[in-house]
């Protein structure tokens, strides 16, 4: 089909730039807990980028990471600007990415089940079982004597 997009090859390379930015020199000390970026989506233009994070920790460390990640905003767009030689850096904007969390979610929910149905299996050879210590139809116990 020919090269990919301009936008989403500059998303990519925005994706690697800012993954290494966090984890090597973002000296925010509100950003903290394990921070990863998940996805970049470019409007059309260049202008803007949505930058994808899921960050991992209790409720109050994720909303200071996330206002840590805005304040380092600006200074990661000048470097963006810098590293990528871009005439006009895009404007970056952090959205928490929740498909980790769904994903882990999904998984709980199905050990859950693979578990009600192993219960569930436990239970009906246990009844079989049970039935058929008893007599027969010929009134002859099954179990070995």
């Amino acid at each position: 089909m020919g090269e990919p997009r301009r936008p989403d090859r500059v998303a990519e390379s925005i994706r690697e730039q800012v993954a290494t930015f966090l984890a090597e020199g973002a000296k925010d000390p509100r950003i903290r807990g394990f921070v990863t970026v998940t996805a970049v989506e470019m409007t059309r233009d260049l202008r803007h980028a949505n930058v994808f994070v899921s960050v991992m920790g209790d409720e109050a460390a994720i909303k200071a990471t996330f206002q840590g990640l805005g304040s380092v905003a600006s200074h990661l767009r000048s470097m963006l600007g810098k590293t990528l030689r871009l005439r006009n850096a895009p404007e970056i904007h952090f959205k928490a990415d929740e498909s980790i969390a769904h994903a882990s979610r999904i998984e709980q929910l199905l050990a859950q089940i693979r578990t009600d149905r192993d219960a569930v299996a436990e239970a009906a050879n246990d009844a079989d079982s049970a039935a058929g210590d008893g007599p027969g139809p010929s009134g002859i116990s099954s179990s070995a004597e």
